[in-house]
């Protein structure tokens, strides 16, 4: 069995109850953004002017996010491309915001991040197990992936 199967398996198992299933659709995106926004927030000239071709896209979201498509990669290409397209409409959505947005984005990101973090616990209480990233701080990365990877079953696309 291939590594990114068991590790999705692993993630199934404390993810069974549809209640807390429809909870992590809408919280797991919403934590993966707010990180995104969070670090996004992070003044970023220093790369700017080491990556000056990238112009605006030379932030530190973008640089963590590249890391941690790699370890998608490394865990599947095709969900790896799934969650590159994911990442960069959190990108999109971070620099609309801060364009738009009356609230600064670190405090709209942390305010998204409580409160998805609170009803993500609840879920798991509701469930009855703990959640899975206690065990494994990987199956922080996983989380996205689990969810991508049912939306390739949907299209069927392999993963």
């Amino acid at each position: 069995m291939r590594k990114i199967d068991e590790l999705l398996y692993e993630y199934g198992l404390s993810h069974q109850n549809e209640t807390n299933k429809t909870i992590h659709w809408i919280c797991v995106p919403a934590i993966f953004f707010s990180i995104v926004g969070l670090i996004f927030s992070i003044p970023s000239e220093f790369l700017g002017g080491l990556l000056p071709f990238l112009g605006s896209f030379a932030n530190w979201a973008s640089l963590v996010l590249l890391v941690v498509l790699f370890y998608y990669v490394s865990l599947s290409p095709p969900l790896a491309l799934g969650m590159f397209f994911f990442s960069a409409i959190c990108l999109a959505l971070a620099n609309l915001l801060t364009l738009i947005s009356p609230i600064p984005l670190w405090a709209l990101s942390i305010g998204i991040f409580v409160i998805a973090w609170i009803f993500q616990f609840w879920g798991h209480k509701i469930e009855g197990k703990k959640p899975s990233f206690l065990k494994d701080l990987q199956f922080l990365l996983i989380g996205p992936a689990w969810l991508m990877h049912f939306i390739y079953k949907k299209l069927g696309l392999a993963y």
